[in-house]
């Protein structure tokens, strides 16, 4: 079967079919980060999306895009826990079927997010890809449908959207910085910005506890990696050994790829806490530990994208008992 291309008319479709439902985030500066690299920052704030996430732009763009046959079957998912919160709001809001699939690993936080959001819940096995392959087994038996939370042009399109918001916001950005691990934010950044720009910077920072799509570019071909315990647990996951869009879009697309560990991951939780009065999770908070430890060279014109605040109290705390020192004045 030919693949879609997805293109930056994908994108525009994307934003109006999604505004009904999805606000424009805020794009703020960040005095003291902008201080600390030597040249202006924005932040942009996903964490304030009605689900908390940047994954309402996908998750949006795709259900609405269902049939009506489709939409009175349901859907399903597998998710580490923001992109199961942002279609079962989705779903909520359409009166449609919803069963979310996790694996063991999703934090506590996450699990009682979504045990609330109306949605059915499914813990099945160790990893993002045990709960694929329930997923997928729940269309089966079910005749639900798999929305997918990366590897589909829709979801990419959905994504794309905070490219075009940061090119209304500020049409001179030459860099962006985001968490990365399935790819969908990335490739859909790409498109959106580098269509305008090809000479914009598309960063992707992961963690260095099973970096999937890190792993996968390094060996040419999508591969499995081993998940383990991080703050950045929305980084992880396999990227699919089929993967049919991200692998080859965040090639095309991303500039660089860094790693982090939790420590460094942690110094951007508790910076982002301290300095702007936010409590957002690891992944949201890997682009400000990528700075604050100078693993990326930035332009004149950044942002980084706070894609998402599900952590718990309990966990913010103990990150700023351990890194409150490592915090720049």
């Amino acid at each position: 079967m030919t693949r879609k291309r997805v293109t930056q008319h994908d994108v525009w479709a994307a934003k109006q079919r999604i505004s009904p439902i999805v606000s424009k985030s805020p794009l703020i500066y960040s005095e003291k980060l902008s201080e600390y690299a030597g040249t202006p920052i924005h932040l942009k704030l996903e964490n304030l999306n009605v689900s908390n996430s940047f994954k309402i732009r996908g998750a949006a763009n795709k259900i609405l895009s269902l049939s009506h046959e489709e939409r009175k079957r349901g859907v399903t998912t597998f998710s580490t826990g923001n992109y199961g919160m942002s279609v079962a709001y989705i779903a909520k809001q359409l009166g449609m079927k919803a069963i979310i699939c996790i694996s063991s690993r999703v934090p506590k936080a996450k699990v009682d997010a979504l045990k609330s959001s109306g949605a059915q819940i499914e813990i099945y096995g160790d990893s993002q890809d045990d709960a694929e392959q329930r997923s997928y087994q729940l269309e089966e038996e079910h005749g639900l449908t798999v929305v997918h939370p990366f590897d589909d042009p829709h979801i990419i399109a959905g994504q794309g959207t905070i490219g075009l918001e940061l090119l209304e916001d500020m049409p001179d950005i030459d860099t962006v910085v985001a968490g990365l691990s399935g790819g969908g934010m990335h490739s859909g950044l790409g498109v959106a910005l580098k269509s305008a720009d090809p000479a914009i910077k598309v960063l992707g920072i992961s963690t260095d506890r099973g970096p999937a799509m890190y792993k996968s570019i390094q060996q040419g071909k999508p591969v499995a990696v081993e998940e383990q315990d991080t703050l950045a647990d929305s980084l992880l996951g396999g990227i699919g050994l089929n993967n049919r869009y991200t692998f080859d879009m965040v090639q095309q697309y991303v500039d660089d790829i860094q790693l982090l560990g939790d420590d460094q991951i942690a110094q951007g939780m508790a910076f982002m806490l301290d300095k702007h009065r936010m409590m957002v999770e690891g992944a949201a908070a890997s682009g400000i530990g990528a700075i604050l430890n100078n693993r990326i060279n930035l332009g004149s014109r950044a942002v980084v994208v706070i894609s998402g605040c599900s952590v718990d109290t309990a966990t913010m705390l103990n990150v700023m008992k351990k890194y409150s020192d490592a915090i720049p004045e």
